[in-house]
C-alpha cells in the first residue's frame, strides 16, 4: 500500500505534484488571494483513491491518464469540464467519470473539495461478463445511468477508502487488495453505461456443461490462496466468463465468486481451528490473509456457514 500527502499555497509547485501523480497537466489560478492545495492519497495495486481540497478556482488541461479517473464532488463546483464531444459541469454530490483513458480533458474548478479514484482499466475487462479475450469493455457514458447507481457506486468508493485503505495492515494483504479492486471495477460497471454484454448467447449456453464446470471448479480450488478473477477461471475452463456464470447459475445455483468466497471460507476455518491464540493468531489477521477485510461482515459469514463466531472457533469455546 501507498499512501502520500501533499499541502501547499504554491500554485507552482502544486502543478508540479497534480502533473507526477496524474498525468501531464498545466494549471492556473483564476482567482486573487492563496492557491492552498491539500492532497491525500492512499493507492492499492491497479487503484488509487484522493481526497482533495482546493480553496482557490483552478482551470486545468490534462494529457491522456490512461486510466479510468471517477470524480465525487463535495462540496464547490466543476465547471466546463470538456472531452471529445463531451462539455458538462459537476457539483455536490455528482458522481462523473471525467474522460476515456485515451483522451485528454480540461476545465475550471471552483474552489472545490473532491475525491478522485483511479483504477486500470484493465479491471473492467477482468470482471465483466463478456471477457471473452476478444476486445476490452469500455465505459460508453461519463455519467451514472441512475442517481441509485452513482450513490451505490459512491458507497463502493467510501467502502474502499475507509475499510481498505484505512487500515495499511489490511491493504497489504494480496487477497484484499484483488478483491476490493474487483469489486470497485464491478461497481463502476454497474453504475455507467459501457459495452458489455451480460446474457449468455446460444454458444454461452452450450459451453456451460459439467466438463467446463469442474475445471473451474478444480482451478479455484488449486489458486484460492492467489488473487483470482473471473476471467481467468473462465479462460481455466475454456470458456466465456458468461458460460461460466450460466454454468454455475444452472449447475451450483450461485456464482463463481461466491463460490470462490465460499472456498477461502473453509480456509479460513481451517486456520482458525489450527491456530494458537496463546501465540497471537487473531480472527481479522487470519482473515484477512484470505481476502476477508470487513471483521464485522465477515463475523456474520462465518457465522452463517458455521453456526458460530469465528472467535469460538478460535478460542475453541
Amino acid at each position: 500500500m501507498q499512501t502520500l500527502t501533499f499541502d501547499s499555497d504554491d500554485l507552482g509547485r502544486t502543478e508540479e505534484f497534480l502533473s507526477r501523480a496524474y498525468a501531464r497537466m498545466r494549471i492556473g489560478n483564476g482567482s486573487s488571494g492563496t492557491s492552498r492545495a491539500r492532497i491525500d492519497r492512499s493507492a492499492i495495486d491497479s487503484v488509487s483513491v484522493d481526497e482533495l481540497d482546493l480553496d482557490f478556482d483552478m482551470s486545468y488541461s490534462v494529457t491522456p491518464l490512461g486510466r479510468i479517473c471517477l470524480c465525487v464532488v463535495h462540496e464547490g463546483t466543476i465547471e466546463d469540464h470538456a472531452f471529445q464531444g463531451v462539455r458538462d459541469s459537476f457539483g455536490p454530490g455528482d458522481v462523473v467519470s471525467f474522460a476515456p483513458p485515451e483522451l485528454p480533458y480540461a476545465g475550471r474548478i471552483c474552489s472545490a473539495r473532491y475525491n478522485i479514484t483511479m483504477l486500470d482499466p484493465a479491471l473492467l475487462t477482468q470482471v465483466a461478463a463478456d471477457a471473452s479475450g476478444s476486445g476490452t469493455v469500455r465505459l460508453t457514458g461519463h455519467r451514472p445511468h441512475s442517481p441509485a447507481a452513482a450513490d451505490q457506486l459512491r458507497q463502493a468508493i467510501i467502502y474502499l477508502r475507509d475499510h481498505v485503505l484505512a487500515v495499511p495492515a489490511v491493504a497489504d494483504q494480496p487477497l484484499v487488495a484483488a478483491t476490493a479492486a474487483q469489486h470497485l471495477a464491478a461497481s463502476v460497471l454497474a453504475a455507467f453505461p459501457n459495452t458489455a454484454l451480460t446474457e449468455p448467447t446460444a454458444a454461452d449456453r452450450r459451453d456451460a456443461h459439467p466438463a467446463a464446470l469442474r475445471r473451474a471448479l478444480a482451478h479455484i480450488d488449486d489458486h484460492a490462496d492467489q488473487p483470482v478473477t473471473v476471467a481467468e477461471i473462465a479462460a481455466a475452463a475454456h470458456v466465456t466468463v458468461r458460460a461460466l456464470q450460466y454454468a454455475f447459475r444452472r449447475h451450483l445455483d450461485t456464482t463463481p465468486l461466491a463460490h470462490l468466497r465460499r472456498v477461502r471460507l473453509s480456509h479460513v476455518h481451517q486456520a482458525l481451528l489450527a491456530a494458537d491464540p496463546g501465540q497471537g493468531a487473531t480472527v481479522t489477521e487470519i482473515a484477512a490473509r484470505w481476502g476477508f477485510h470487513h471483521p464485522g461482515r465477515f463475523a456474520a459469514l462465518y457465522r452463517s456457514c458455521y453456526g458460530h463466531s469465528p472467535h469460538r472457533t478460535l478460542h475453541g469455546s
